[in-house]
């Protein structure tokens, strides 16, 4: 069983933002406009990188939710391998939307998808899977879940593993796709159904402000 996209699950209240940046005042007095992005921009920006998580592609290396280099924006959704619409569907148009972005803006995104259903998901299973759609991307797991919690806590999202009636898991989540800075910090996330254009958009967008 999968939630639909109209029960996705509550999200807390700082997850409830505006849509767009606002501008500020900066030290000096000038103004600043921030990045105008589609997707829906926190203020402000929270850190999420303060727990890493195991790579099982690369010998659960200790991997930083950020982006990994200088100029680089990370990109990261919670889901699992048995999802039968939300996690697919929003991994293709993850994949429609950088493959409209030219090369070099491509060459500095990584795409990271952390399980959370790690019972299930094993390490050659999630990688396979996430894989398919994307050969260099990151499959993180961690059978500890109060990490896992802590990891959910940083972005604002929430997932839950229950026991179905038919004694199989029920698996729901929060359905975003997250876009992280070299910072650590969140740059903007969609919600699930976002067109792959909107995304391209707001693409070319982060990664102009961290160049």
């Amino acid at each position: 069983m999968h939630v639909l996209p109209r029960r996705l699950l509550v999200i807390p209240i700082a997850l409830v933002v505006g849509l767009l940046a606002a501008c500020g005042g900066s030290e000096s007095g000038q103004v600043e406009t921030a990045p105008l992005y589609s997707g829906i921009v926190r203020t402000p920006p929270p850190a999420v990188d303060g727990t890493p998580l195991p790579d099982v592609a690369n010998a659960d290396a200790p991997t930083p939710l950020r982006g990994q280099g200088d100029d680089e924006i990370l990109l990261v959704m919670f889901g699992f391998t048995t999802c039968p619409d939300i996690c697919p569907t929003t991994l293709a148009d993850l994949r429609t939307a950088l493959k409209d972005l030219p090369p070099d803006l491509r060459s500095r995104t990584r795409v990271a998808m952390i399980t959370v259903d790690p019972k299930r998901d094993t390490p050659a299973k999630l990688t396979r899977y996430l894989h398919a759609f994307f050969p260099d991307g990151i499959p993180l797991r961690t059978t500890d879940d109060a990490t896992l919690q802590k990891v959910a806590k940083d972005f604002a999202a929430a997932y839950q593993v229950n026991k179905g009636a038919n004694g199989k898991p029920e698996v729901i989540h929060s359905a975003f796709t997250y876009a992280i800075g070299p910072d650590g910090r969140l740059l903007v996330q969609w919600p699930f159904g976002t067109p792959a254009d909107v995304m391209t958009h707001d693409l070319r967008v982060a990664l102009d402000a961290v160049a």
